[in-house]
């Protein structure tokens, strides 16, 4: 186990019709992040579920300091969600973002090791495609469509990272104040690949870490055609529009 991390680290949670998966798994994050960050929040940004998961992550907030509620008016789509946010992590003064799904998809014992090797990279991806990584209960399409996804934004984008896709991530603040987060308008996949895909640009330094993703146990995807066919379309898009400016320009993808 790493040594606790000394940066204030939020946990973004997007949230729509999550009633069943939010209790549990605030308590799993809450229980891993006491040791691995104590100093921490868990901000979950809610769309206006009708199952009532807004009123439920009020009631958790109010008798828990570490968590806060955002509530946006209406479902707006995850891309959106995550960066506003970010926007709220950045403004009382994180860190460490980390960006994880609300359906324990994204296992809360990996986020040691997303916050440890923060220490020595400035974007951190929980990588099925790695070694160490892998996928739980998928079926073989479902498996095809991410890989074949990952291995179309790799090759049309000409970078190393093998989980492009994913959605478990770990930035420092310098990340996101560094992105231009108003000019981007995906969501879904795509979003994810365009996040990683400016950070490279940027020459932010990029590390996966494998963790193995679990399909939901509760409650329904969120995944659809429309959000394939926006990646599909879009990833060609985003190597016609240059990033701003940073000091450094080394791209840097690396392995644990």
């Amino acid at each position: 186990m790493p040594s606790a991390s000394p940066d204030p680290v939020w946990v973004v949670l997007p949230t729509y019709n999550e009633r069943e998966n939010l209790e549990p798994l605030v308590a799993a994050v809450r229980s891993t992040l006491d040791e691995a960050a104590p100093d921490h929040t868990i901000l979950i940004v809610d769309d206006s579920s009708p199952d009532g998961t807004g009123e439920l992550a009020d009631a958790l907030a109010a008798r828990d300091p570490h968590v806060r509620v955002l509530h946006r008016p209406r479902k707006d789509g995850l891309g959106q969600a995550y960066l506003a946010g970010f926007d709220v992590a950045l403004a009382e003064g994180a860190g460490l973002v980390v960006e994880m799904d609300a359906d324990f998809s994204h296992d809360p014992s990996y986020l040691p090791a997303l916050i440890g090797a923060a220490r020595d990279a400035d974007l951190v991806l929980g990588s099925r495609y790695v070694d160490g990584g892998g996928i739980r209960d998928w079926g073989r399409v479902r498996t095809f469509v991410s890989r074949g996804g990952c291995w179309y934004a790799r090759t049309v984008l000409g970078v190393g990272v093998r989980d492009l896709t994913g959605g478990f991530k770990c930035f420092r603040r310098a990340v996101l104040e560094a992105l231009d987060l108003r000019a981007i308008r995906s969501q879904g996949y795509a979003f994810q690949v365009e996040l990683t895909y400016r950070a490279l640009q940027l020459g932010f330094r990029v590390k996966e870490v494998p963790i193995v993703f679990a399909d939901r146990d509760a409650g329904q995807s969120k995944m659809s055609r429309r959000i394939v066919a926006e990646a599909i379309w879009m990833i060609p898009l985003l190597r016609l529009r240059r990033p701003a400016e940073r000091a450094t320009s080394s791209n840097e993808v690396s392995r644990v």
